[in-house]
């Protein structure tokens, strides 16, 4: 088990499940934490403020249940994903529910976390806070976040350009809080090679789209077991926010990935009542796909990461025997 500092529970892996728009439900959410690591969702997955607090009241009560049917063991936190985005006119309700329940964990992203910081922190709630360059993680780490995701090359979704090992070391240097790394983590080698370089948690998201609890088709999920790096995208074009796609899901829409024209930021838009077409035709996914070869379950995939994380300590220090 891992203790991070600023954390109650302890964690079988270092790992976030991380909130992908459509994908994570209480389902997934619920896997994840009785798994050990801590699982994840965008209050906007909830389509209205009201399913919001259900979905919340439903992921505390299964767990709940689970640990009084399990005493000896004990469920990870989950967190809830806000956007800050100014197009999201729900921020302020989500975040009054949040708060009602007192969510552990709120992750904030799309802008800046300027009056959520000292609202979790009012009832020992933690705020991560995900940036992909020095100048948004020295923003955020002013207004006192707890942790930073710093979401690197090859990440899923809106991830950014920069190495992990240039923003990890460099922010290591004045950041004291929680340092959760993002980028083409998928699996328990490249869980363990986050923590020797400094990270404190790790972001997984790709990884658990191919679960039998998560909500994406069997085409997407079949589509991301036989793809490997090579087959994503990195488009502005279809949110206005760069980010990683699955170049056959954008030639399944009629486009050409390789002549895609630059996104427009105005196209940005967090309050659809529909489900965006960026989501729902044109799929998003990490680089570290090529390490994901079924469709299985959440516990399954957590037990596979454990093994290869063990291994993978145990490989180092035999390396390390031998110099």
């Amino acid at each position: 088990m891992y203790k991070i500092n600023g954390l109650k529970q302890s964690l079988r892996l270092p790992v976030i499940g991380a909130p992908m728009f459509t994908i994570s439900n209480p389902n997934l959410v619920i896997s994840q934490c009785k798994s050990g690591i801590i699982g994840s969702f965008p209050a906007l997955n909830a389509r209205e403020p009201e399913d919001l607090d259900k979905w919340i009241r439903e992921i505390k009560s299964a767990l709940l249940d689970f640990e009084k049917n399990n005493p000896d063991k004990k469920a990870a936190p989950f967190a809830v994903n806000q956007i800050c985005h100014k197009s999201n006119i729900r921020l302020y309700k989500d975040l009054e529910t949040c708060v009602k329940h007192e969510v552990p964990i709120i992750i904030s992203s799309v802008g800046a976390p300027n009056e959520i910081v000292d609202t979790v922190h009012s009832y020992g709630g933690k705020v991560f806070h995900d940036v992909i360059n020095i100048k948004h993680a020295k923003k955020a780490a002013d207004l006192g976040v707890d942790g930073l995701i710093l979401v690197c090359a090859g990440a899923g979704g809106h991830g950014g350009t920069l190495s992990p090992f240039a923003l990890l070391r460099e922010v290591k240097e004045w950041f004291e809080g929680i340092i959760i790394l993002s980028g083409a983590i998928a699996d328990g080698y490249t869980i363990a090679s986050s923590i020797a370089l400094g990270a404190d948690l790790v972001y997984i998201g790709s990884r658990f789209i191919t679960t039998i609890e998560a909500n994406a088709n069997k085409v997407y999920k079949k589509m991301i077991v036989d793809s490997s790096a090579e087959d994503i995208v990195y488009t502005s074009y279809f949110s206005g926010i760069h980010g990683n796609y699955l170049k056959q899901s954008i030639i399944n829409s009629g486009l050409d990935p390789d002549n895609l024209p630059i996104g427009d930021k105005k196209q940005t838009n967090f309050n659809r009542k529909e489900k965006p077409k960026t989501w729902k035709d044109i799929w998003g996914s990490g680089q570290g796909i090529g390490r994901i070869n079924n469709i299985t379950t959440v516990e399954k995939t957590v037990v596979e990461m454990e093994k290869e994380f063990n291994l993978a300590i145990s490989d180092l220090d035999k390396k390390i025997k031998l110099v």
